[in-house]
């Protein structure tokens, strides 16, 4: 498979941007490295990188050989999957990107659930906002991904979705806390601390504010979730959450969580997606089952 060893440092130098970076991280010198691209090169007539002065970019050709690289790689994790299941062994690797909100409890519970059944089964997560999410999925970096509220591409092909309520997070002592609901304009009379435009949350905030016309206007910006839960306990301020985001141990980190009067503000959906057309690796595709499961639940 000497092929397909060159794919993989064409593949590492391409992601790097550069010879010597790449060969770090692949343990091998970086004139070796060099060598090697240079006689693909020779075999394929053409320029796969452009030299310049701080790394290579790939040239059009490279563009072209470089997704022609990435479905190789895909298609030979799906095969040695489906190997392994002619011996009964569960093998294989599933990689998934996803949204911050997932990482609280739901994919460490699912993983550690399907890990429990299939050990011989690895993975890796990646927290990517909606639209990274979708562009690994198109280029076979990912099997799978998790997006709330995704940009809908005619390439991805949507397995589930779940309907998301959004919560507003505060700290246990809050003015609105002794609410069993709250409208989004109540949350606008205290600090509020949102996440970046880039994340489906922030999105739904801002259809609703600019649909009717309420003035949001954030004290604190992250695109970190974590963070912004831990400021509010520090200002009193208010955050917001989707409901399968919301952490288990609430009471515990001194915060509570009211949702947004679904009479006030239409939920949002949870979209598990892959791409089109794509047939998965039997690993991804036995947890993807597992997830469809648990969501239709």
């Amino acid at each position: 498979m000497k092929q397909l060893i060159d794919f993989q440092y064409f593949q590492a130098v391409a992601k790097a941007g550069s010879i010597r970076k790449a060969a770090d991280k692949l343990s091998i010198t970086s004139t070796a490295l060099n060598r090697r691209i240079l006689t693909m090169e020779d075999e394929l007539g053409e320029k796969l990188f452009e030299r310049q002065a701080n790394g290579v970019r790939l040239s059009a050709a490279g563009e072209l050989f470089l997704h022609h690289v990435q479905k190789q790689l895909a298609d030979l994790q799906r095969v040695k999957s489906q190997i392994s299941d002619l011996s009964g062994v569960r093998r294989g690797h599933v990689n998934i990107a996803c949204s911050q909100a997932l990482l609280t409890s739901f994919f460490p519970q699912q993983i550690a659930r399907f890990r429990h059944q299939h050990p011989a089964v690895t993975f890796s997560l990646y927290v990517r906002d909606r639209q990274a999410a979708e562009s690994t999925l198109l280029d076979n970096s990912v099997d799978l991904a998790m997006v709330f509220e995704p940009v809908h591409m005619n390439e991805l092909q949507i397995l589930i979705s779940k309907e998301q309520q959004l919560y507003a997070i505060m700290p246990s002592g809050h003015p609105l806390a002794e609410k069993s609901d709250v409208k989004l304009s109540e949350c606008m009379a205290y600090p509020l601390a949102l996440p970046t435009s880039e994340y489906g949350v922030r999105h739904i905030l801002d259809f609703k504010a600019n649909r009717t016309m309420l003035n949001m206007q954030p004290t604190v910006e992250s695109d970190s979730f974590e963070f912004l839960r831990n400021y509010v306990l520090n200002e009193g301020c208010i955050t917001f959450q989707i409901e399968i985001g919301l952490p288990q141990i609430m009471e515990d980190l001194g915060l509570i969580a009211r949702p947004i009067s679904k009479a006030d503000m239409a939920a949002g959906s949870m979209y598990l997606i892959q791409k089109k057309n794509r047939t998965l690796p039997t690993a991804a595709a036995r947890f993807a089952e597992q997830l469809i499961q648990t969501l239709s639940q």
